[in-house]
Order: C-alpha cells, then sequence, then structure tokens
C-alpha cells in the first residue's frame, strides 16, 4: 500500500507516517495543498490513498480534493482536520472524500480506516476476463462490448464465477456464496440459475460457463476434461 499525507503540522506527518512505515506502508508527505498535488502530478507510481487536511497555506484541502475529483482522479480520500462540525464532515463527503476522522484521534483508528477504505475501493474495481467486463460499482456486465441484464442472483452467480476463473466450484460452494445456504442435497437453484446465466451470457458467443461433471462449474475459455 502507497499513501500520500497532506497536511502542514510536521510533528503530524511524522508522527503519521513512521506509524504507518511501521505498519508496512509506504508513504510520501507534502506539507501544503499545492505541494500535495505536485506530488500527485510528478509521481510515477499511483497512491493507494491519500490522508489530507482540511485548512492549509497555499490550497485548502477542499480545493485539493475538488481538483482531483474535476480531473477524473479517484484516488480515495479521507480527511484527516480538527474541524469537527457536522457540516464540514457533509461537504468532505459530497466533494468526494471516502471518510473523514477528526483531531487527535487513536492511530489504530487511523490504520483501521486506512485499511477499510482501500478494502472497499478495491472491491469496486471492474472485473474483466475475455471479452467479458463486470462494473462492480453499478452492477452492470457486458460481454463483447453488448450490455447484459441480468437479476441480482445472476450477477452475483456470475461475479463469484469470474472473480474465481479456470476454478471448478462445487454447487455447495456457489449455495454458500450467493444464496447464504450452506448445504442442501434438494435443491436446484443453482442449476436453474446457471441455466438462465448462459442463456443470457453465450447468444452468439463461445461458452464461457462449463459443466464438470461430478464436481460443479467453472468459468473458463476451454471446457474442463
Amino acid at each position: 500500500m502507497r499513501l500520500l499525507i497532506i497536511d502542514d503540522d510536521p510533528k503530524f506527518r511524522t508522527y503519521i507516517s513512521s506509524g504507518l512505515r511501521e505498519s508496512g506502508i509506504e508513504c510520501e508527505t507534502a506539507a501544503d495543498g499545492q505541494a500535495g498535488l505536485d506530488v500527485l502530478a510528478e509521481s510515477k507510481l499511483p497512491f493507494d490513498l491519500i490522508l489530507l487536511d482540511v485548512m492549509m497555506p497555499k490550497r485548502e484541502g477542499w480545493e485539493v480534493l475538488s481538483d482531483l475529483r474535476e480531473k477524473g482522479r479517484e484516488t480515495p480520500v479521507i480527511f484527516v482536520t480538527a474541524r469537527d462540525a457536522v457540516e464540514e464532515r457533509v461537504k468532505g463527503l459530497q466533494l468526494g472524500a471516502d471518510d473523514y476522522i477528526i483531531k487527535p484521534f487513536a492511530f489504530a483508528e487511523l490504520l483501521a480506516r486506512v485499511e477499510a477504505v482501500v478494502r472497499r475501493r478495491k472491491s469496486m474495481l471492474p472485473i474483466e476476463y475475455a471479452d467479458l467486463k463486470l462494473d462492480m460499482a453499478n452492477r452492470a456486465v457486458w460481454r463483447g462490448g453488448r450490455a447484459l441484464d441480468l437479476s441480482p442472483r445472476e450477477f452475483d452467480l456470475l461475479r463469484i464465477l469470474t472473480t474465481n476463473h479456470d476454478r471448478v466450484m462445487s454447487r455447495s460452494e456457489l449455495l454458500a456464496a450467493v444464496w447464504g445456504i450452506h448445504f442442501d442435497p434438494e435443491t436446484n437453484v443453482v442449476d436453474v440459475h446457471i441455466a438462465r446465466l448462459r442463456r443470457k451470457l453465450d447468444g452468439e458467443h463461445k461458452p464461457l460457463i462449463h459443466t464438470v461433471r461430478g464436481e460443479g462449474y467453472v468459468l473458463a475459455l476451454e471446457a474442463h476434461a
């Protein structure tokens, strides 16, 4: 994980960056809003998250976040500030911040929030396999550039199969992952939804979901022997 800390308090920058590095997180720092934007513009490697103060010289945190979002940069941002008014927290979130933490705070809380935001953002990244694309944020699916109309269960089933592509998944695994049912030998709900999903997914395309007799199903370019 790689973070950028933008804050005009040198003691705070040193304390937080030291703690994050001890936790195995790479850090860079900037002493004001403009310097932070310069680091982001010049960095050859992307940042996983930005810790951003509000009140700073040259450019305030509000301006920094607005500038990033206007340019289409979706790097997660957590405001870290002493400004605790509800309207300011609301403003930060409306501008596109992912979280807002009030100084002073326990370092363990900050670390937990950082990990939660990064994990949440990664879970929303698109999933692609061959000519299949899943937009996790909007729960939309395309194959070969054509949008597919899937039910919520069909989307979840396809998501599980795609994130585990080339691995055979048993009916019991799929039942647990999609329906929360851990064992029911009488149900054929998985087979019914697989059949519906195949009809929508394949069409004129080469089949992606294959049956592995006696084992379950696999999403792959070629059928498993």
